[in-house]
């Protein structure tokens, strides 16, 4: 076993993370999310749709968020390029299945062909959702982002955005100092333009992580809170608040290991799995396209560089519906954080 210094120095290698994530769970191979899926006739674990296609633009972004599973930051250079565009843009055209696209980064606005992106594909999908996960901030962080709120209005973008806490205290120690102050004007501006309004068709949506090495509460309880805090205090609205667990990967992973709660976390998620949440996974009807273009069951095996579990349709370029749904998905332990609880997905709760 590797000591901490050395498991944390190398977090920058996903071969590394699954080696820990593998090694250092409890109960041994018994208790694996395998396991737990053969127990309720789950495994090997399928798609039941194809209809969520998320893309990531890029791993460049604004901020460095404590919980940041992409590792996300400024100084990151990964960034899709329009080529990979073009050919993302050919199977959306196709695909009618395809009901969601849903961009992410990084800060995917960060991306130089963001906007030509965006409106190509209301182009060749006038009907499909298009959601931009917005990290809020990036609307204030230069000239050329002011206008955000009025481009996502006019391509009827459904914006989804992080805000741990509803005050500065908890969302400035996650996502860095002065993020929620710019978080609120940003959301203000989002309101002016419609979003998150009664009768209006433009959906703002607010996604809460934990602060620390523990599961979220209710949703809908959080979401009441959030509501009536955000209102009383700064006259914010907004649609619906998701409720998103924490996994054990890249940054996340490394303050479990630095705060020596790695164990005492999986346990609670070993002893929070809820079948009905595994039944309602977010990788069975979705694909994820990483910025290089290759494919993924979710964003977060994306993270660990566990591609799809195919033959000949492993990027973009070699597209194979058939094949992608039929694929067995790829699973390793930190999937017990989208099976605790009332599950984890990126549209909040699924069970």
């Amino acid at each position: 076993m590797k000591s901490l210094k050395a498991q944390l120095h190398s977090l920058a290698d996903p071969e590394e993370e699954l080696v820990i994530l593998e090694e250092r769970h409890p109960g041994g191979a018994g208790s694996s999310f395998r396991a737990h899926l053969e127990k309720i006739g789950l495994y090997p674990l399928q798609p039941t749709t194809l209809d969520i296609f998320q893309i990531n633009l890029g791993k460049m972004c604004n901020q460095v968020c404590k919980h940041c599973h992409v590792d996300a930051g400024p100084d990151r250079k990964e960034i899709m390029t329009r080529e990979t565009m073009e050919l993302c843009l050919e199977v959306i055209q196709r695909e009618e299945s395809i009901t969601c696209v849903d961009l992410t980064g990084g800060a995917p606005e960060m991306n130089p062909d963001f906007r030509w992106f965006v409106e190509a594909i209301r182009e060749i999908r006038p009907e499909v959702k298009i959601i931009v996960r917005c990290n809020l901030t990036i609307i204030l962080a230069n000239p050329r982002f002011n206008d955000l709120p009025e481009f996502f209005k006019k391509n009827k973008v459904e914006v989804v955005s992080s805000l741990p806490y509803f005050t500065a205290l908890k969302t400035d120690s996650q996502r860095g100092e002065g993020v929620f102050e710019k978080s609120i004007e940003a959301l203000k501006l989002l309101n002016l333009a419609g979003y998150g309004q009664k009768n209006s068709d433009l959906i703002l949506n607010l996604v809460y992580n934990p602060s620390g090495a523990f599961l979220p509460g209710s949703q809908s309880e959080l979401e009441d809170e959030f509501k009536k805090k955000l209102w009383d205090r700064f006259g914010v609205e907004f649609n619906s608040l998701f409720t998103i667990t924490n996994i054990p990967i890249s940054r996340f992973l490394e303050y479990l290991l630095r705060t020596d709660n790695y164990e005492n976390y999986m346990e609670k998620l070993l002893s929070a799995f809820n079948p009905v949440a595994a039944a309602g996974v977010m990788c069975r009807n979705t694909i994820s396209i990483g910025w290089d273009g290759f494919l993924y069951d979710c964003d977060f095996n994306q993270m660990l560089d566990l591609k799809v579990n195919t033959l000949n349709s492993v990027h973009i370029s070699d597209w194979d519906s058939a094949a992608l749904s039929t694929r067995s998905i790829v699973i390793n332990n930190h999937c017990f954080g989208c099976t605790a609880g009332a599950g984890s997905s990126c549209g909040g709760a699924t069970a």
